[in-house]
């Protein structure tokens, strides 16, 4: 008897239409090498290891009136060049030029009469490299007896695959006779007579059939239609992500895809400066970067802001059924602090809520996930979608998967890879999922979103960089190791120039302006303090009234001498030990008005008056030799 499908990949089938197709997506870019890399080398390599992966040459086969759960059964006519396609860029493509490419082919549906899988050859890249574009969908990977085509693929040295000649036939597979419906209801009747469990996974299995036809022709209709479609994808989905949500949104038809690279030197720097894990500086750089974004498009975040994100865990169980990588895949919800401003904090927070985790006993070591054989990132992103579109989940906001890889240098017949991009779906009502995959010292990120929602994914991809460089900005060793993300262009660096250059000039101005100001303050608080007191009028003796001119004017310059402040009555006394002469007091007075200003010489001009009224008038010659003739007769 053919095998059966499990509940959980009937309701995969079932979720997989037109807005939200069910296959996982893998970008795998390797350089040529000298010996270069063709369509042939690819179609003999994956003949070769095909075998390894027998559900890749099965396809789905209902049960007549959905009485159970649909079965495997071999492809009689499988044909390899079907599935594996060859496509080719503009030389030299870029990165961009391929992540357009990707938008578009990751958006079709698989042929659900043939096995559910595609893989395209992407030629034309610069540097002479090539993509090998996988998608599988989710029913073909379970982690048990299925792992992922791209695992098969890849060795650890760099063997060259033989081409076999033409008309020589290496695949030596033949087809199991495909069983015919009436067989197939009553294999499913017997079944359920035999074993109730088997029952009744057959009565959920044709439970969720009839649910995905009626998602589906609610995509197709609308309407009435429409309204219960959606009712019906709910059955199947549990509890869509919240309306408030800015992650929530209407999923169209297309998809945007945008990519991102990081150093996993640098995400080791912030793990050992501040003692966390790997996996908890992916999610600071993934709630670090989506605030950024979101900041970008006017959304409000509060300080209390977050989303959740269900991520993946690889757990070990005891008691369940064991896998072919030696773990089981778990869900778990992590709470992202977007709300959060500091990334130091940030980082502190993810930490925090993925301790309970660690703390449990059951989590796998990164490394022995890395060790697994091949290239395990491919099956294990496949199972870790496939438990976040479970019957029965909780409430999330994306789907974030993050799988180690080896970190030394894989091949594929020769060609080394080079990069890896895990291309994740997206489940209804779900704008956005991200996917980590880190191989040979090398972090990338696979972004997928709805191409109308989302215009502005490669603003995300930037956003995680300039994360990882805030983190790093965190460590001792962040100054020394970080590179700018990018140069600015000469006429921005010239523009910024002129406006340091002018900056500079106005603090100049500004600071000369204000030097001068304090000049002035000071000389007009200097004139105010050395104003003297007003003159007291003092009594003197009769006789000064015959004492000389010269003798009153001196006596007179002095005591107004006396009034000044400290620093010119000393200067006054110093001229008077001189000499009592006129000029010595003329002197002295012609420096003290110098001094006082205009104002002094007006209070000193009464006193010279004064002086001047004291004194006789002078007598003139007659007078003086009037007066001698008198004193001699």
């Amino acid at each position: 008897m053919p095998q059966r499908l499990t509940p959980l990949e009937v309701s995969l089938l079932a979720l997989d239409t037109a807005h939200t197709p069910g296959h996982v997506g893998t970008v795998d870019i390797f350089d040529a090498g000298p010996d270069g890399f063709d369509y042939e080398r690819l179609i003999a390599l994956i003949r070769e290891r095909i075998a390894f992966v027998p559900r890749y040459r099965q396809r789905v086969r209902g049960i007549p009136a959905q009485l159970a759960g649909p079965v495997w059964v071999d492809d009689e006519n499988f044909d390899l060049t079907f599935h594996v396609r060859r496509s080719a860029l503009p030389r030299p493509g870029t990165l961009a030029q391929l992540q357009e490419f990707l938008g578009r082919v990751l958006t079709r549906r698989l042929d659900r009469s043939r096995p559910l899988w595609e893989m395209y050859l992407v030629e034309g890249l610069e540097d002479s490299r090539f993509a090998l574009v996988a998608k599988s969908h989710l029913c073909l990977v379970d982690g048990i007896d299925n792992v992922a085509i791209g695992q098969v693929l890849l060795d650890s040295t760099a063997r060259t695959h033989a081409i076999p000649a033409a008309g020589m036939d290496v695949d030596s597979w033949q087809p199991v006779p495909e069983p015919s419906s009436l067989e197939l209801l009553a294999g499913a009747l017997l079944e359920s007579a035999q074993d109730p469990t088997m029952a009744l996974q057959n009565v959920r299995g044709a439970l969720a059939g009839v649910l995905g036809v009626a998602v589906a022709v609610g995509e197709a209709v609308g309407g009435i239609s429409g309204a219960l479609g959606e009712l019906a994808a709910d059955a199947l989905r549990g509890q869509r992500p919240s309306a408030d949500s800015p992650l929530a949104g209407v999923v169209s038809e297309q998809r945007r895809v945008a990519t991102a690279v990081a150093s996993l030197a640098d995400l080791k720097a912030v793990r050992q400066e501040h003692q966390h894990t790997i996996n908890d500086v992916v999610l600071a750089m993934i709630s670090g970067g989506v605030r950024s974004w979101l900041l970008t498009r006017g959304e409000s975040i509060g300080s209390g802001s977050s989303l959740i994100a269900l991520v993946p865990m690889s757990v070990t169980e005891d008691d369940g059924e064991p896998t072919s990588l030696g773990s089981q895949v778990a869900p778990h919800l992590q709470r992202l602090p977007i709300g959060e401003p500091n990334p130091l904090m940030r980082l502190h927070q993810v930490a925090y809520d993925t301790q309970a985790h660690k703390d449990s006993g059951r989590a796998v070591a990164a490394r022995s996930l890395a060790d697994i054989a091949g290239f395990a990132p491919t099956t294990l992103h496949a199972l870790g979608v496939r438990t976040s579109i479970d019957v029965v989940r909780k409430q999330h906001d994306l789907v974030i998967t993050n799988v180690p890889g080896p970190q030394v240098p894989l091949f594929a017949a020769g060609a080394q890879l080079v990069a890896s991009y895990p291309v994740l779906p997206l489940s209804t009502g779900h704008l956005l999922s991200i996917g980590v995959t880190s191989y040979d010292g090398d972090v990338f990120f696979g972004l997928n979103a709805d191409r109308d929602a989302i215009s502005d994914l490669d603003v995300l991809a930037q956003c995680l960089l300039d994360c990882l460089e805030e983190l790093l900005d965190t460590t001792v060793r962040g100054t020394a190791v970080r590179q700018p993300t990018r140069k600015a262009p000469a006429a921005a660096r010239r523009a910024a120039a002129k406006k340091a250059a002018a900056r500079q000039e106005a603090a100049r101005k500004a600071a000369g302006q204000k030097r001068a100001a304090v000049r002035n303050l000071m000389t007009r608080a200097a004139e105010l303090g050395a104003l003297p007191a007003p003159p007291q009028p003092a009594k003197r003796p009769a006789k000064a009234a015959t004492q000389p001119k010269s003798t009153s004017q001196e006596g007179s310059i002095g005591k107004a001498a006396s009034t000044e402040k400290p620093e010119s009555t000393g200067k006054a006394t110093s001229t008077e030990k001189l000499g009592s002469t006129r000029k010595a007091g003329s002197t002295s007075q012609a420096a003290s008005t110098r001094k006082t200003g205009s104002a002094k010489s007006r209070q000193l001009a009464p006193q010279k008056s004064a002086a001047k009224k004291r004194q006789p008038p002078p007598k003139t010659v007659a007078e003086k030799r009037t007066a001698q003739d008198r004193q001699h007769p």
